[in-house]
């Protein structure tokens, strides 16, 4: 895991961003605040929005994701995050295609739970930025 730095391209945000950003977590909206600022990409993959959303209306959520792009999942990125759930020895898909994704963009993880994008990481061998919510 390690800090966000000037370099960062952009973020990824993963389902327990999405939702702290939905219960009006101050931290998740400070974070995102500051990245819009700098101007900075901020991707949910669509997976994830699935995992997240729980039916309408979602007012914080639906401010939050005005700000980012919405990434939809590619043949490519599925099969590379099913190799990594296999190597990993795990059956989150979400998470992998979260990982898969972050670090062909080189992106920052924005998360609420580093330990399993962190294992899924290791197991594919991706050197991945990884930032607790």
């Amino acid at each position: 895991m390690s800090t966000a730095s000037a370099r960062t391209v952009g973020f990824t945000y993963d389902a327990g961003m999405l939702i702290a950003a939905d219960r009006g977590d101050r931290v998740a909206w400070g974070i995102h605040a500051r990245a819009l600022a700098k101007g900075m990409r901020i991707i949910v993959p669509a997976v994830v929005l699935a995992q997240a959303w729980r039916g309408g209306p979602q007012a914080s959520l639906s401010r939050l994701l005005a700000g980012c792009v919405l990434e939809p999942t590619s043949i490519a990125d599925a099969r590379l995050a099913g190799a990594a759930c296999a190597k990993a020895r795990t059956h989150d898909v979400v998470d992998a295609l979260v990982v898969v994704g972050a670090a062909r963009r080189g992106d920052v993880v924005m998360t609420s739970d580093p330990d399993d994008l962190t294992h899924l990481a290791r197991a594919m061998a991706i050197d991945l930025a990884i930032e607790k919510v």
